[in-house]
């Protein structure tokens, strides 16, 4: 069973702020590009017009796309559409793939913008059903994102951009249907780009917009064309009240010569943000909720900047990715942009966090004008060889085989190949070629495409049972080994290039039941074979195979004599059956790859072994392997890749990717290099003091709390443990290994199931009534809780066998609090917190569930116990953009929060 998440940074509804969506009002005038190089289509539109507001001429989306239905949203949303576009939609109800066909140059770089507003179309009310609601997108044969509308009011736009290179004149934008609710899209806008601009994207790495910022002062919630001649988006900055100041000028911003790799529009650079004087620093957290790829969360943050207060320009400040410096004292220079990026390098920064801090012999606080943040999109997936795909389509064109689902590339992603065609996918890096086609008994009337010969890597075509007409094309088929044409109305002469090959046994030739064979006598109208390629098949094929098994039965021997430990290679077991999974696929030749062919093991557990390992991009990380085990045999590894690849918070372990071989899985994920809790509080290591230990405690209560209150259905982890909270270089506490978590629905007070957990941490009521609930984990966490104070295992020898909870009653029960706390922390501890912490647990470990706490409030206590800490000035933005219908902007993605806030932290 598939569970679907929906987790936000927030229970509350998304607020509005209630604005209007202007889109542009400014008509200064710009240069670079013309908007008669756009490509704008409203999807489900029959008309060709002009926007009111942009001037943008927009073209109805028929002869873009085959199939699909066209709707208008529901009247009752009619009136308030802030444009025409949100009117329309193209929905499609049929197939697993559907796809645009938009035109392009190759090797053109462009910016892709797909819209979403659902309006009740259907009348089925299908955003607030409470059912999941989403499905995928590709851009080319490559995985984009997905576009989860679950619980989003039916009146929101949702936008989704993509940076990418055209790997050939035409682009396909296509639709993935998950089984969650039918695909549909409402816009597609087409954006031509500079060769120089965005030089990190080219045809291997894509970005997928992630946020687009202008800072100071602006009339418009939304800055798009002309302003921007591109005809980017960016969102204006929603604090201008204190501490905020917002800064202009009306002199010109320039930028070096030479300098093409974003051009911000000049207008929006005269704007910038800064603080008052009384603050050093701020930072901007851009909330990760469960409808990016979370495919890895890999980012790519440009900040522009320039001085633009010309009063005093002493102001220098360093800038983080989370607790990483990326650029150190950076001074703005005065009237000048300056883009700092990290050219090309992807950033892992799993709470999207960034910091401006400024530096001790700077006088003013951090200034910016300009933001943006991309996410990696992997363009692993090669295209079908470009003259491959050119032929394909005149056959479509040719025989109007609109009727099959031939949509998007023929070959690529693998998963989504054209029905009745076999494909070749080299080891190499070389396109897939087409090298058989299957199209018996289609109906197929008229004469014999000459583009079925073009094809130079088809090797088998059958054609058998249909209507075609006239003569064999003359043509020159090196490569073609089965032509089969029998029983069709061909009569017209067999071109001596055919006759040839056939002739030479490099042809298995079928024309039987054709009127072509009243006039001639051969093997091939006869339903004879030709057998001079059978009898050599027959004499070499069994001498071929005798040779093989012996030189595998050799290799045998010799792997199993002197590497027996070694791993068989599994690459030939891969499993081709894909798991609709947005996250990345690792092959085993990857794994062997990024492990250095398995050598340093880091952990062994009931899972497998654990591996460190290197990506390609130079993170470290765990892969824990499981030999001679398919998805079949395994029943942890679905429920945690399913899980770990919709929930992300800073406080739960990254899940990069995993491997699906039938002899083999595999999940990666970001290496903790600190280790686990546990090897940290019995392993000799006294660097924890007791706020450490708290801070540490803390992150995973915000874990549990965020799985428990935050997930759409709630997702219990059943095996809360030491051993399963890892730390990072930090001492940041996440927590890993799902596999034994389970989901249900607030419909549900608890779900019935096998109980499951380790010794000592297992819920007594659960293990009891196997009735399981939230409270399951505030039990589990608990005895976590106990262990953080005792450094303790949760059942020792004392001198009997004993139970933590039941030892600290014990302890405290004979003396004072004193003695339960942890030897190694000595006097290192305030008692009062002490005291909290340790109520805390015991109110946790409560036999009855009704009397423990919920994890928000264990969170809070956490808190509170923690000793004070100076405030931060903190910016909380959650998600992507969206639009509403009635025109109000709504910086969310999905039913994702966006607030702003002064924050306390750590």
């Amino acid at each position: 069973m598939v569970i679907s998440f929906s987790c936000s940074a927030s229970r509350r509804p998304t607020r509005s702020l209630a604005l209007l969506f202007i889109l542009v009002v400014m008509k200064t005038p710009v240069h670079g590009q013309s908007t008669s190089e756009f490509v704008s289509i409203d999807c489900g539109n029959n008309s060709t017009y002009y926007d009111t507001i942009t001037e943008i001429q927009y073209d109805s989306d028929s002869g873009f796309a085959e199939g699909g239905l066209s709707h208008k949203i529901s009247a009752e949303f009619m009136a308030g559409a802030g444009n025409e576009q949100q009117k329309t939609l193209r929905s499609f109800p049929d197939g697993p793939r559907n796809c645009y066909t938009l035109p392009s140059t190759i090797g053109k770089k462009f910016l892709l913008r797909a819209m979403f507003t659902y309006g009740n179309y259907d009348g089925l009310n299908r955003t607030m059903d409470g059912s999941p609601f989403l499905f995928g997108l590709h851009i080319g044969v490559n995985f984009w994102e997905a576009v989860n509308l679950t619980s989003v009011d039916p009146t929101l736009t949702i936008w989704k951009e993509v940076i990418t290179v055209a790997p050939a004149n035409l682009v396909f934008v296509c639709l993935i249907n998950f089984g969650t609710g039918i695909p549909f899209v409402s816009a597609l806008e087409l954006r031509p780009l500079e060769d120089l601009m965005y030089p990190f994207v080219n045809t291997s790495v894509s970005v997928s917009y992630f946020r687009r910022i202008r800072f100071g002062q602006a009339t418009e919630i939304i800055t798009r064309y002309p302003t921007d001649s591109y005809d980017r988006f960016w969102e204006s900055w929603p604090q201008n009240s204190y501490p905020w100041i917002s800064v202009n000028t009306s002199g010109r911003v320039r930028r070096l010569p030479g300098n093409h790799a974003f051009q911000v529009p000049e207008g929006i650079l005269q704007q910038a943000t800064t603080l008052d004087t009384n603050y050093s620093y701020f930072e901007i957290k851009m909330g990760v909720g469960p409808n990016l790829d979370p495919k890895n969360l890999q980012l790519l943050p440009i900040f522009h900047f320039a001085e633009i207060n010309l009063s005093n320009q002493n102001r220098r400040f360093n800038i983080y990715s989370d607790n990483d410096l990326l650029f150190r004292d950076f001074a703005p220079s005065r009237l000048r942009v300056d883009s700092m990026y990290g050219n090309g390098r992807f950033l892992h920064n799993p709470t999207a966090t960034f910091l401006l801090n400024k530096t001790r012999r700077s006088r003013l606080p951090p200034l910016i004008n300009a933001f943006e943040l991309y996410t990696l999109v992997r363009m692993d997936n090669l295209t079908t060889d470009s003259n491959d795909v050119h032929y394909m389509k005149e056959v479509k064109k040719r025989y109007n085989l609109a009727r099959k689902n031939w949509n998007g590339d023929p070959c690529s992603p693998r998963e989504y190949s054209w029905e009745d065609l076999t494909c070749d996918y080299p080891k190499s890096n070389q396109n897939p070629r087409i090298v058989a086609i299957d199209l018996s008994a289609n109906g197929l009337k008229g004469g014999l495409a000459i583009s079925f010969m073009n094809i130079s890597s088809l090797e088998n075509l059958d054609l058998s049972h249909n209507n075609l007409t006239g003569a064999i094309p003359d043509y020159q088929i090196n490569s073609l080994k089965v032509l089969n044409l029998s029983n069709n109305q061909l009569d017209g002469p067999i071109p001596d290039s055919i006759l040839q090959r056939f002739q030479d046994g490099l042809l298995e030739l079928r024309l039987q039941g054709n009127p072509i064979c009243s006039k001639v006598n051969d093997t091939y109208c006869s339903n004879k074979k030709n057998t001079t390629p059978t009898v050599l098949i027959a004499v070499i094929v069994p001498v071929v195979l005798v040779s093989l098994l012996v030189v595998m039965c050799i290799l045998w021997k010799l792997c199993w004599k002197g590497k027996s430990g070694d791993h068989e290679d599994y690459a030939m077991y891969e499993d081709e059956t894909p798991l609709h999974i947005d996250i990345r696929r690792f092959t085993y030749a990857e794994l062997k790859l990024i492990t250095s062919n398995f050598q340093s093991i880091i952990g062994k557990g009931g899972f497998g072994i654990v591996y460190h390992g290197t990506l390609e991009y130079g993170d470290e990380v765990a892969v824990k392997v499981l030999m001679e085990t398919s998805i079949a045999d395994s029943t942890d590894f679905l429920p945690e890749v399913q899980t770990l690849s919709k929930v992300h918070h800073k406080n739960l372990v990254t899940l990069q990717g995993y491997c699906q071989n039938k002899k083999c899985l595999a999940l990666v994920y970001d290496f903790m290099p600190r280790g686990n809790l546990q090897q940290l509080l019995r392993g000799g290591d006294n660097s924890l003091n007791w706020e450490q230990r708290l801070h540490i405690a803390l992150d995973a209560a915000q874990g549990l709390e965020y799985l428990h209150e935050l997930c759409i259905p709630a997702i219990v982890h059943r095996d809360v443990k030491t051993p399963n909270i890892l730390l990072d270089k930090n001492l940041v506490g996440v927590i890993s290994d799902f596999g034994l978590s389970r989901a249900f629905s607030d419909a549900h007070t608890h779900i019935s199931t096998v109980a499951a957990g380790t010794l000592g941490y297992l819920d007594p009521e659960y293990h009891a009534t196997f009735q399981l609930t939230v409270k399951t984990d505030v039990y589990s966490f608990g005895i976590v809780l106990l262990e953080i104070i005792t450094g303790q295992p949760p059942v020792f020898m004392d001198p009997q066998t004993v139970h933590l909870p039941n030892w600290v009653r014990q302890k405290i029960a004979s003396g004072s609090i004193d003695n339960v706390v942890d030897k190694r922390l000595l006097d290192g501890y305030d008692v009062s917190s002490l005291q909290s912490v340790v109520d805390l647990a015991m109110n946790c470990v409560e036999n009855a569930a009704i009397e423990r706490p919920t994890m928000t409030e264990v969170v809070s206590r956490l808190k509170m116990c923690l000793p004070a800490v100076p405030r931060l000035l903190q910016l909380t933005i959650s998600g992507v953009p969206t639009i509403s219908n009635e025109g109000n902007f709504h910086s969310d993605h999905a039913g994702r929060m966006s607030e702003t806030s002064l924050l306390s932290g750590r």
